[in-house]
């Protein structure tokens, strides 16, 4: 059964229901996953006992406030639009991340998702099949190589992608300027101190290959269909990683029914369950699959 004929299974109440947002369990869950993030940044930071340590777990924060901003561009995490804007662009700085831009671009995944032809997260070819691709792929170096391209492009280049629409042109040209001078700004501090340096660009460079193994498992190896709980894979892992990717391992039910909150997505996986087709039991177990197809 595809996601339209099961989503049509559901009772109206029920469908209404699963689309109530929260600005109470969106803020609290923001209010945990910023403690979190300021108590590593302030351990590395203030030099408390054992820092290095504690490079990793900041690190990792910082790179799935990805999931954040993503959540954002649906406006799911609160009930207040403005508030979803809000943090979607205050995400902005630490991921390189312009949140107009990728609005417009998360949207045309979702209205094409795996698709070759159409998906622009396959526009710069298909996801690695090769142990040299793989492996760059997890570094990061084609996130941090192509965001930090794409900012200058959308600052002064041509606005060329047909899923930005035209409208958007002038607000995506100048949010990326203002990203850049701000940028200029960061790297000009380290001439002072190498505070930003400890605290966000080094943990960020490290805890962006566990975004990466995290995301990669989202779509690949899935099929070129229609069917959403077929081209996007559901991951079963535990409480912690679910808390920090604002519940998106339930990623085919995220894609069936993309209007859901975070805190809504166990419930609908729980209704979805016995249709999903793209399933892993961990990202050890989809890794391992992955990898035994790369040559």
């Amino acid at each position: 059964m595809d996601h339209k004929h099961a989503l049509a299974q559901f009772a109206p109440d029920y469908r209404a229901s699963l689309q109530s947002r929260s600005d109470a369990k969106g803020l609290r869950h923001l209010a945990l996953y910023l403690g979190a993030l300021i108590f590593c940044a302030l351990w590395v930071g203030l030099r408390f006992p054992y820092w290095p340590l504690i490079l990793l777990p900041l690190g990792i924060l910082w790179a799935f406030l990805f999931t954040l901003s993503h959540e954002c561009t649906h406006d799911t995490p609160f009930a207040t639009r403005w508030l979803n804007r809000l943090i979607g662009n205050a995400c902005a700085l630490p991921l390189l991340l312009p949140f107009t831009w990728f609005r417009a671009f998360h949207m045309a995944h979702h209205k094409f998702t795996n698709d070759p032809e159409n998906d622009p997260e396959l526009a710069d070819g298909p996801r690695p099949d090769t142990w040299s691709a793989y492996l760059i792929y997890l570094s990061g170096w084609g996130y941090w190589r192509g965001m930090a391209s794409g900012l200058v492009k959308n600052a002064f280049g041509p606005l060329a992608a047909t899923y930005l629409p035209h409208r958007q042109h002038a607000k995506i040209r100048l949010e990326a300027r203002i990203l850049l001078a701000l940028y200029a700004l960061v790297f000009l501090s380290l001439l002072v101190s190498p505070l930003v340096f400890w605290v966000w660009i080094l943990p960020s460079l490290i805890g962006q290959p566990f975004l990466r193994a995290y995301l990669l498992a989202e779509h690949g190896h899935c099929p070129p269909v229609a069917n959403m709980l077929e081209n996007s894979r559901t991951t079963f892992t535990n409480r912690l990683v679910r808390f920090l990717a604002w519940n998106m391992p339930y990623h085919a039910e995220h894609h069936a029914f993309p209007n859901v909150p975070f805190h809504q997505l166990p419930d609908l996986h729980q209704a979805l369950k016995p249709h999903l087709q793209s399933t892993s039991d961990g990202y050890t177990d989809f890794h391992r699959m992955y990898q035994s197809d790369l040559h």
